[in-house]
């Protein structure tokens, strides 16, 4: 009996490890298929979800070749990146870019998802489905993509410029239109629900919903902050996910879905002053686990039914594009938007976005939509995402094309000189190390201007007043905006090396003379950009070590000049030797670097100190002390530069310049104590 049992364990055991290495090979093969789909979509220049979703189908149950055994365990995962993916959409929406185009970001995206709704509702009546299909692909080519649209009016440099806004603030009610509509349309499908059903369903859906903000308002806060004051990444790491996935699992014990509650969560975290931390910790496990959820999308996909669909496929994207096109600039123009931003905006945002295939799950795993419903609209969806790029950069062509004798828009500057800009300094980022420059050249009244693509950013360095300019500095018409031609020199203070050298390229292809200055972040990025022939090359890392190892040496007494050297070889060893420097920056950077060993210190005349009423040439200061005695302050007047016949007096305050050891053989002599006669 015991030898049964001992051997029906071994079985189950066997059968459990053999069970989850199934499962690590199923997730091995995702994740090569998910490297090379998305390697693919790079080169080609494509969106790497549509590399994802290539992926996922490549290794689907209809297709031949390797295959996922279970799809259901990857689809287990996959619903955590549609929580993830909602949580970070709260963390990141920016009402601030509603505010300069609320009123069409609001009311237009409104009327613009409702038109499109309607398109695809009278597309799904004539491909002869019912009304309730044909209103879900409606609503599904109604949402654009924030991600594609982003990426490519950042890679055309248009962003910044005033479409670039408007189509930011319509995305981003297109995002927030995901959460009724992933409530409404679900009971819209029931055949035995109707508007009452909805109603209740959406009234439920509030009364939950203002649960949840009442507690994440009130609780979350003082529980983020405990965890903060505890100094440790994994816990608040720890804390964010528990929050994201907890709130979830209580909206979908409530009969909303798991998304719906983590959006909530995000949007919640996102008014506290730890949202940015929490959304930097979220990213990476987000885009973990969104790729496996694009991936899951693809295996649902069969490319026989693909070839079967091909005619409606094709007239639903011919609808798309010029419908939805047509739909966003005529909006736009409504609102009184002329010239190029309504072209932008329609030849731009005509895909079918990512939070698409969000919420065709939702109606693949409801039973609102069939399996070819869905397939048709994946397949949309990707075509438009792939033909973005190529269609949003015909807006100039067209627009010259038919506007010849109007000027294309310009990128929003702010605080500039109603001079304009000439003979300036641009500096590219206004993170830390820009900021702090741009505020230095401020206080000196000296000319410079920002440029910067974080909205967040940019509106600090508007509140405090500074000339910005909003857009990617890697692009050569934002770069022509900030007035690179006539600068005096471009920093450029951005930490990553992909961005420094492709800013650093702009702005040689623009004006080859112009001095740069730029930031590196390893001693491989140094050698790069010097060898793209960049003056001067600084890097936090290295300038932190070489101070540090100063002050060390200084704390040992070690002598002036030994410390001198020691740090002059580790700057030639760690940014090489000056030949590769401009002269000039070169020196400076030698003088710099002798001025740190320097100090100025300011010593009172104490009384009965035996330097009160002895001249300068009687003390020798300079060859007893090394040090050199540059001012006197007497009676609230300053003597500059005092000769050898200047007598010091009790009360006097003393310039002193000099070392530290070398000023502090000076104190010691000027506070000695003069013996008392009696």
């Amino acid at each position: 009996m015991a030898l049964a049992v001992t051997c029906c364990l071994a079985g189950t055991l066997r059968i459990r490890c053999n069970l989850q290495m199934d499962f690590v090979a199923d997730l091995t093969l995702v994740l090569l298929a998910a490297i090379t789909g998305g390697f693919l979509a790079q080169r080609l220049g494509q969106p790497l979800i549509v590399g994802y979703i290539v992926a996922g189908i490549v290794v689907g149950p209809f297709t031949a070749g390797p295959t996922v055994g279970n799809v259901q365990d990857i689809e287990q995962l996959a619903e955590l990146g549609v929580v993830l993916l909602l949580f970070s959409l709260g963390l990141e929406l920016s009402f601030r870019e509603l505010a300069p185009v609320r009123t069409v970001a609001l009311v237009g995206a409104t009327i613009q998802i409702i038109l499109t709704s309607a398109l695809g509702l009278a597309l799904g009546l004539v491909l002869g489905w019912d009304w309730r299909p044909a209103l879900w692909l409606g609503a599904l080519v109604s949402l654009s993509s924030t991600m594609v649209a982003l990426k490519t009016i950042q890679a055309q440099g248009r962003l910044g410029t005033l479409s670039s806004r408007v189509m930011l603030g319509i995305l981003v009610v297109q995002d927030l239109a995901v959460v009724p509509l992933m409530i409404v349309l679900p009971e819209l499908s029931d055949p035995a629900g109707g508007f009452m059903k909805v109603g209740a369903a959406a009234v439920r859906a509030i009364l939950l919903l203002g649960a949840i903000v009442l507690f994440s308002t009130r609780v979350v806060p003082r529980l983020m902050a405990f965890v903060a004051r505890w100094n440790s990444r994994e816990l608040f790491f720890l804390s964010t996910i528990t929050l994201a996935v907890g709130v979830g699992y209580v909206a979908y014990l409530f009969g909303l879905s798991m998304a719906l509650g983590a959006f909530v969560a995000g949007l919640v975290v996102n008014e506290s002053e730890y949202s940015h931390q929490a959304l930097s910790d979220v990213l990476p496990l987000r885009d973990l686990f969104g790729m496996l959820f694009f991936v899951s999308v693809g295996m649902l996909l069969n490319p026989a039914l693909v070839r079967q669909h091909l005619g409606a496929l094709t007239l639903v994207v011919v609808a798309i594009i010029v419908g939805k096109a047509a739909i966003l600039a005529g909006v736009v123009r409504a609102f009184g938007y002329r010239n190029i931003v309504p072209l932008a905006v329609g030849l731009t945002l005509f895909q079918v976005g990512e939070f698409a295939f969000v919420l065709a799950r939702v109606g693949l795993s409801s039973g609102a939509i069939s399996n070819d419903v869905y397939t048709l609209t994946l397949n949309a969806a990707i075509v438009t995402m792939a033909l973005t790029p190529a269609v949003s950069s015909l807006v100039p062509v067209v627009y010259r094309r038919f506007w010849p004798r109007r000027a294309l828009e310009a990128h929003e500057a702010i605080n500039l000189p109603s001079a304009g800009l000439s003979d300036h300094v641009v500096i590219a980022g206004s993170g830390r190390v820009g900021r702090s420059v741009a505020d230095a050249l401020s206080n000196l009244t000296l000319p410079f201007v920002l440029v910067e693509s974080d909205d967040r950013r940019v509106q600090q360095a508007r509140v405090a007043g500074l000339p910005v300019i909003y857009g990617d500095a890697s692009q050569s018409v934002v770069l022509e905006a900030a007035g690179v031609r006539r600068a005096r020199a471009l920093l450029v203070t951005v930490p990553a090396f992909p961005d420094v050298r492709s800013i650093v390229t702009a702005g040689r292809q623009l004006r080859p003379d112009l001095p740069i200055m730029a930031r590196a972040d390893s001693s491989d990025a140094v050698s790069a950009l010097y060898a793209l022939g960049i003056q001067e090359v600084t890097s936090p890392e290295f300038e932190a070590a070489i101070e540090m190892t100063r002050q060390a040496l200084m704390y040992f007494n070690v002598p002036a000049h030994d410390v001198l050297h020691v740090s002059s070889a580790i700057r030639h060893e760690r940014y090489g030797p000056s030949d590769k420097r401009d002269s000039g920056l070169a020196m400076m950077s030698q003088v710099g670097e002798i001025a740190r060993h320097l100090e100025l210190a300011w010593v009172g005349v104490p009384l009965n100190s035996p330097f009160d009423g002895q001249t300068l040439g009687e003390l020798r200061i300079r060859t007893t002390t090394g040090a050199s005695v540059v001012g006197i302050i007497r009676s609230g007047s300053l003597v500059a530069n005092p000769d050898g016949h200047e007598h010091l007096q009790k009360d006097d305050l003393v310039a002193v310049l000099g070392t530290r050891d070398q000023i502090g053989r000076f104190e010691q002599g000027m506070r000695a104590e003069v013996p008392t006669v009696r």
